[in-house]
């Protein structure tokens, strides 16, 4: 059976589908991954043993560039004629499930990681809305990364399809030995506490609330640090130039900008602090759990799921600086009550998310999804 998978950009198929795509080669499909040029494509080629495409897609709205990419995308279908598609990502989604449509792929699935018109307002939100329906209205299966995502789609009416949450909702799962608790790496101060964040730094990802919330607290606190892992994007959402500024002059601030292993600066930390406004299902909350980490996340999709108020983290309000402070500063103030949520966090990621079951869930829904079209 041929599948194609599909992502905008390469690194979203090298963060999502690395040992993946070597193991449904493995188990007798004959996978082709396409996406927009760049290294990480060339290195999963390597890496997963398949046979790569690159096809430029913007992630932005573009719509000649975009008619130019859904013409590449129906050529290749018609030239490859695969047995099943299954696209991520949201341009990719929409000109990949269209292009299958006229090309009359049997199965075509798209991955929902998240959804941008909830947050979007005006034309925008209801240009997105309507790529989102378009890629529902062709396609033949829609897997929602989480019970969150899922009310969206139907609440939002984008479709009326079955649609279905694979497993704990999860589609990427955790590599438990990879992310698994390491001695504190960093002495702190006596009364010290240590925040993390990974993450784009972005408006979107409650950067400005995060700065000054943790500005506040450290004027009461001195002991307190932030770390901030993760790059800067100037030209998408970018955070607001008094935040920057306090970033560079604060020095229990301390940006590291995108690295390439994580987990030391998990190991390092007390806890994770995670204010975006909105997610799929982030998998840097899963992470940072597998390592031992109580969590502050805010009241959004997939960071909901994942934490259980009080158990093994707390939930805030998205947007809310305050909320924010008042969360981190009981956190600081609590050292017994972090350490016992500390204790909760690994046992809960590994009951719901471990990757081995997250990726059987996929493998049994493809071969059901097979069955049905031979049916």
């Amino acid at each position: 059976m041929k599948l194609i998978r599909t992502t905008t950009v390469p690194q979203t198929l090298n963060t999502f589908c690395k040992g993946l795509l070597k193991e449904l080669k493995h188990e007798g499909y004959e996978v082709v991954s396409v996406s927009s040029p760049g290294e990480e494509l060339d290195e999963l080629a390597d890496s997963e043993g398949v046979r790569t495409i690159a096809l430029p897609m913007e992630r932005r709205i573009s719509p000649f560039k975009d008619m130019k990419s859904l013409w590449q995308m129906w050529r290749l279908m018609h030239r490859e004629k695969p047995d099943m598609v299954h696209s991520m990502t949201p341009k990719a989604g929409m000109i990949t499930m269209v292009a299958a449509w006229l090309a009359r792929v049997p199965i075509r699935i798209h991955t929902f990681t998240g959804l941008v018109f909830p947050t979007s307002t005006g034309l925008k939100r209801r240009i997105l809305m309507f790529t989102d329906w378009l890629t529902c209205a062709c396609a033949t299966h829609i897997i929602p990364e989480g019970e969150g995502v899922k009310a969206d789609l139907l609440n939002n009416k984008i479709t009326k399809k079955d649609i279905r949450v694979l497993g704990y909702g999860n589609i990427r799962g955790i590599d438990l030995e990879h992310f698994k608790p390491m001695s504190h790496l960093t002495p702190l101060e006596e009364g010290g506490f240590s925040f993390v964040f990974v993450g784009r730094l972005v408006g979107d990802k409650g950067i400005n609330e995060l700065v000054s919330a943790f500005s506040r607290l450290n004027n009461e606190h001195p002991a307190t640090r932030l770390v901030l892992v993760g790059p800067e994007e100037e030209k998408l959402d970018p955070i607001k130039p008094e935040t920057a500024a306090e970033i560079k002059s604060n020095p229990a601030i301390e940006a590291v900008g995108r690295q390439n292993d994580v987990r030391p600066f998990y190991s390092a930390a007390d806890a994770l602090v995670f204010p975006s406004y909105r997610e799929g299902f982030p998998n840097v909350v899963i992470e940072a759990g597998a390592m031992g980490l109580p969590s502050i996340v805010t009241d959004i999709n997939g960071s909901r799921e994942i934490i259980i108020e009080g158990e093994n983290g707390t939930i805030v309000p998205s947007k809310d600086a305050e909320a924010l402070y008042q969360a981190m500063k009981r956190f600081v103030e609590n050292p017994d009550e972090v350490k016992r949520m500390a204790a909760n966090a690994r046992p809960l990621i590994a009951s719901r998310y471990e990757q081995t079951y997250v990726r059987q869930c996929l493998k049994d829904f493809y071969k059901e999804c097979l069955l049905s079209s031979h049916g």
